[in-house]
């Protein structure tokens, strides 16, 4: 126990903020067409957990009301590889839940499951998305496995740890990366620049030779 505490001490304060501070609570509106993306960047193989509600506007009161029957949201996931890894209608309130497998940005998508309920108005979708053990609901794991407060407890840190280790590899992936854009930008920018110095050498040489071709010929003449 003293070692995890040590561990998640020793962390830097951008990580301890991702990882403890992993709930994003929002509202949105919505047309009747209209489709709403938002990209999270997560570790690979961690869970998220999205939950919503809609609420559908009416002009009488020109406030928002409890959603009528039939309204649905599709949920749309794709990875960063662009395969789509959740795709699916649910109701007007409901909780998604996926799994990544790979690092990086992933777009979830929000929009209406049907064209011609709205009558035009707008919707307001309440949002908000968990990652890693914030998405873990352990109250139904104690009662599920019938843990004590304290072991219970010892989970939750364990599963902290688990994902803050999940951050730092996702950290070093994204450094690795950034590194291999950077180097593939300056072989770049260093081929275009020898490009463009044999180009003006070989426009001096054709140059030179085409006035020395000149002046032999004036003195022909």
């Amino acid at each position: 126990m003293e070692a995890i505490i040590r561990l998640i001490l020793g962390l830097p304060l951008f990580l301890l903020v991702n990882v403890f501070g992993g709930v994003d609570g929002l509202y949105f509106h919505i047309g009747e067409t209209e489709r709403k993306c938002f990209i999270e960047e997560i570790p690979d193989e961690t869970m998220v957990t999205g939950n919503y509600k809609l609420q559908l506007y009416d002009p009488r009161t020109g406030g928002f009301m409890p959603s009528s029957p039939g309204l649905g949201m599709h949920v749309e996931i794709r990875d960063p590889d662009d395969k789509v890894l959740l795709s699916r209608v649910y109701s007007s309130e409901g909780r998604f839940t996926f799994t990544s497998h790979t690092p990086g940005e992933h777009v979830i998508c929000l929009y209406s499951n049907s064209t011609k309920w709205f009558s035009g108005s707008q919707l307001r979708v309440h949002f908000d998305i968990q990652v890693g053990e914030h998405a873990v609901d352990y109250a139904s794991v104690a009662q599920k496995e019938k843990l004590t407060e304290l072991q219970l407890r010892v989970r939750q840190l364990l599963d902290q740890v688990e994902q803050i280790t999940k951050e730092q590899n996702y950290q070093r992936y994204r450094e690795e990366r950034f590194r291999q854009t950077s180097d593939s930008t300056n072989q770049r920018v260093l081929w275009w620049s020898v490009g463009q110095v044999v180009i003006l050498l070989g426009m001096g040489f054709w140059q030179m030779r085409h006035l020395k071709s000149f002046f032999e010929a004036k003195k022909l003449v």
